[in-house]
């Protein structure tokens, strides 16, 4: 007897087969809103479960490493966006939401779109552009160097 278990499960893969040979949909521009977060992610823990690390941290303000305290715990945090990468296409209209959640402040640059503000925590800031220039281009917080740097993708029109 043949069991027909298979079915289901063939009936998907060539359905996402078929996918792959699909004729590719010209995408026209969208409006594209992306939350861009300043967050602290951090860690901890004392010093008899991990010893406090004896190599130290590349230099610049994005990485924080506290030492040991009287009770023996110790912490490290990393100052960065999220998310880290932003993929958009060529002719979007972008608007960035910033949210300041960890730090007192991010002098924040999109050199490629002419944008340079202030972030502070519990502030939001928006900024709006049409994203005209395909490539890589990077969102830095020069306070924070080097961790706090997005990339922003601007794919090429196809």
């Amino acid at each position: 007897m043949i069991s027909l278990s298979f079915l289901p499960r063939a009936a998907l893969a060539v359905t996402v087969g078929w996918g792959m040979f699909a004729t590719p949909v010209t995408a026209e521009a969208a409006e594209r809103h992306i939350v861009v977060t300043a967050v602290e992610p951090k860690g901890g823990v004392t010093v008899d479960k991990e010893p406090f690390p004896e190599t130290p941290l590349p230099e610049g303000a994005g990485y924080v490493l506290k030492k040991p305290d009287d009770k023996g715990r110790w912490e490290i945090a990393v100052y960065v966006f999220e998310p880290r990468q932003i993929f958009v296409d060529e002719g979007d209209e972008v608007t960035l939401e910033f949210v300041g959640i960890n730090g007192a402040s991010h002098p924040i640059t999109i050199d490629a779109y002419g944008q340079s503000f202030e972030l502070k925590r519990g502030q939001v800031k928006k900024v709006t552009f049409t994203a005209d220039k395909p490539g890589r281009h990077s969102i830095v917080c020069s306070a924070h160097q080097p961790t706090m740097t997005s990339e922003l993708i601007v794919n090429p029109k196809k």
